[in-house]
């Protein structure tokens, strides 16, 4: 793994929560991006080397619906930059960690996304991710 890429933040109203974070960081976010495939609306913002990533859901049956739901605004997870996600992939289900999608999937800021499970990292939802 290269470096944490970013910070996931389930949010409830994207422009609310973008202009909170406006005035935390002093940034307005490089890029909203809606995925379709996920049901969710995402919102760049990025300070330096750092960047966080507001979720938002388009749909009730998303899963950023769901994790709201259930958990409320916060963190959803963490993403790791690697260099060969699909060799990520199968290192770490040897290592006994649980992949929830082992194919590698489009997600947002134009990148390859796989998630691991929560119960086999500590609670912590991981996303790895490599630039298309």
């Amino acid at each position: 793994m290269k470096k944490i890429d970013h910070v996931g933040i389930a949010v409830k109203d994207i422009d609310v929560s973008n202009a909170l974070f406006e005035k935390l960081l002093g940034v307005s976010p490089y890029k909203l991006e809606e995925v379709e495939s996920e049901g969710v609306l995402t919102s760049f913002f990025k300070t330096d080397a750092n960047k966080i990533e507001l979720l938002a859901a388009t749909n009730p049956e998303s899963p950023i619906a769901k994790f709201l739901e259930k958990k409320g605004e916060g963190i959803h997870h963490i993403a790791f930059e690697v260099e060969n996600i699909q060799e990520e992939v199968e290192r770490l289900k040897s290592e006994g960690f649980v992949v929830l999608n082992e194919i590698p999937k489009k997600g947002a800021d134009n990148k390859w996304v796989v998630f691991l499970h929560p119960k086999s990292t500590n609670g912590v939802l991981v996303e790895l991710c490599q630039s298309i």
